[in-house]
């Protein structure tokens, strides 16, 4: 099987320019070409390029993505630093879960300081708005 770069592209669901990008950074190995310049691209690669985009699917990082490809181009390794990365992007996950909640809760109370209807000069929410003492992010130190 060998297909071009545009065939390549929508085999695994992507646009022409996604693969190149993939190619530049070093994820893509470098494709045969035809007499007149053409990219050909195999069943691996297509398999390749799906993995990848697979990856980025969950937030996996481009460097990430490297180490995942050497490891999976190496089978016998030990899958310790697949874990970690997975690991890892758990533990992100989790942290941004409680900053959302923390951002919906101080959302919910400024949404209970003003009934809808009314002048924008006594609206509540604009008054916590304005009110910097009321954010939680203030309160623990973090940015917004």
């Amino acid at each position: 099987m060998s297909v071009k770069i545009g065939e390549l592209a929508e085999l695994a669901g992507c646009q022409v320019v996604t693969v190149r990008y993939y190619e530049k950074a070093g994820l893509m190995g470098k494709p045969a070409r035809t007499e007149k310049g053409y990219r050909l691209y195999q069943a691996d690669d297509v398999e390749r390029l799906k993995f990848i985009r697979h990856c980025r699917a969950h937030s996996i990082s481009l460097e990430e993505i490297k180490t995942l490809l050497e490891l999976r181009d190496s089978p016998e390794h030990d899958c310790s630093v697949v874990s970690d990365i997975v690991d890892s992007h758990i533990a992100e996950l989790d942290q941004q879960i409680k900053s959302l909640k923390g951002l919906k809760a101080q959302l919910l109370r400024l949404r209970k300081k003003c009934p809808r209807g009314g002048a924008v000069a006594s609206c509540g929410i604009m008054k916590g708005l304005n009110d910097n003492s009321l954010c939680v992010c203030q309160a623990e130190g973090e940015g917004p």
